[in-house]
């Protein structure tokens, strides 16, 4: 059973901050900016509130404020500091410390705020390219070091999806100007890594397509059903983890025979396992990055 994690030692605190352990034991013991237990064996565990500091102290540090300043500073006005620095958002970073501060405490307005901040700032594009795909790649090392549990990579990446669901609504709504083609999005059987295709969803729709999103593990015999939407289909799928190296060039020459060659449609394909790829069908494209399917789009 996964249990929330409240107890972290310090290589744990420079995974999730950034900054070195030898350089947080500096801090700890010049400026008492932390009170560490141990146990039986002398190891250093930090609670969550020692992180919760930790993670504020670093975002002003990495702003500009001297440890020194900052150790001097009490709760109330780091509070004040971290909010004057949001406020201005004069920082590349500010948003992924409070992005880390909301899915250690699992505080949805927090995360919710922080999102809403960026975006009087920048474009949804920008967000996910420069905040989220670093937070993401980030995330997976904090998990596989043991610095987070899966608890907190569920919470957080739930709230991503959540808020690209709610954009593509939108769009869905106001957006759709184009009758000449539609995209069909989808991941293979037993793909179930979909943060990637949902951000592909709110480009073909920025870019005003209709978009069918079908989701996770979609076998491809299910896919004829969509013979009878009558434009041209551009199918395109994410693939992460499957089909693997060993099966991709047989999933897309099954692909070609069962859809490609009875519908008017093609297919785009990226991730990781098509670097794999031996042999490309005909009307089959693949990509090794989502900015390459962008100007692709931008082409159509």
């Amino acid at each position: 059973m996964d249990r929330v994690k409240n107890s972290f030692n310090i290589k744990n605190l420079e995974h999730l901050s950034g900054i070195k352990a030898h350089t947080i034991r500096i801090w700890e013991k010049r400026y008492s900016l932390f009170q560490p237990e141990r146990t039986n064996t002398n190891i250093r565990m930090y609670n969550l509130e020692n992180l919760q500091k930790l993670l504020n102290v670093t975002l002003l540090y990495n702003n500009g404020h001297k440890i020194s300043k900052i150790a001097a500073y009490n709760e109330n006005e780091i509070s004040r500091k971290i909010l004057e620095l949001t406020v201005n958002k004069n920082s590349n970073n500010w948003s992924l410390g409070l992005f880390k501060l909301a899915m250690i405490n699992f505080d949805q307005r927090l995360f919710s705020k922080t999102f809403s901040e960026l975006l009087e700032n920048f474009s949804f594009r920008e967000v996910f390219k420069n905040v989220f795909v670093p937070l993401m790649n980030e995330l997976g090392t904090l998990w596989q070091t043991n610095s987070i549990s899966p608890s907190h990579e569920h919470f957080i990446t739930s709230l991503i999806k959540q808020k690209i669901h709610s954009i593509c609504e939108d769009l869905q709504q106001t957006k759709i100007k184009r009758n000449d083609r539609k995209f069909v999005l989808f991941l293979p059987d037993n793909e179930i890594h979909e943060l990637g295709l949902l951000y592909l969803q709110y480009e073909v729709l920025n870019h005003g397509f209709q978009c069918v999103f079908l989701g996770q593990s979609v076998p491809i015999e299910s896919l004829k059903n969509l013979v009878d939407i009558g434009e041209p289909i551009t199918f395109i799928s994410y693939f992460t983890i499957e089909p693997n190296q060993e099966k991709i060039d047989e999933y897309l020459n099954d692909f070609n025979e069962e859809i490609l060659k009875n519908m008017n449609c093609d297919f785009w394909i990226l991730g990781y396992q098509v670097q794999f790829v031996k042999f490309l069908p005909q009307n089959v494209s693949k990509f090794t990055s989502i900015e390459q399917v962008i100007g692709k789009l931008a082409q159509c």
